[in-house]
């Protein structure tokens, strides 16, 4: 079975989200093994933005899989569409790829270390989401992907 994991920095604190991620976790029980790592925030009291990346960077290397295919979150990845990304997941899961791990980042995004080591930098556009927000349009995405690849019409 596919394995999904989700590394996101911060924690969940609107209700309203925790729900709609439980909505989309019950839907994607079925359909693959999920994990979400919660990564700490850094506090940005008396350092710069650059320390801040570094730092939280440096907690999501450590919470990678080596055998997971790394997709980045990064608004200056590739844009692709719901299709397209069910094509990549597929071609991977084709070649015997059967963990894959999305990294969210905080409010100022990934370190450069983590951005270097991905396997697929993804873009959700040029628009700027909220962290927090952005987990759930991702577990929306999956689940939208996996339907894809199973031929099923919740896509359409």
């Amino acid at each position: 079975m596919l394995q999904i994991t989700i590394i996101a920095v911060g924690k969940l604190k609107e209700k309203y989200l925790r729900e709609g991620i439980a909505e989309y976790t019950k839907r994607l029980l079925p359909l693959t093994r999920l994990n979400t790592i919660e990564i700490a925030e850094e506090n940005m009291v008396n350092i710069s933005i650059s320390q801040l990346l570094t730092r939280e960077g440096q907690r999501i290397l450590q919470a990678l899989s080596p055998d997971a295919y790394q997709i980045a979150l990064d608004i200056e990845g590739q844009s692709l569409s719901s299709t397209q990304l069910a094509q990549v997941l597929a071609d991977k899961s084709l070649a015997g790829q059967s963990h894959f791990t999305f990294i969210i980042g905080g409010s100022w995004g990934l370190d450069k270390k983590v951005l270097d080591l991905a396997d697929l930098r993804l873009s959700f556009g040029r628009l700027t989401y909220p962290h927090q927000l952005m987990r759930l349009i991702l577990l929306e995405q999956i689940y939208r992907v996996l339907k894809i690849n199973r031929g099923e019409t919740y896509h359409k």
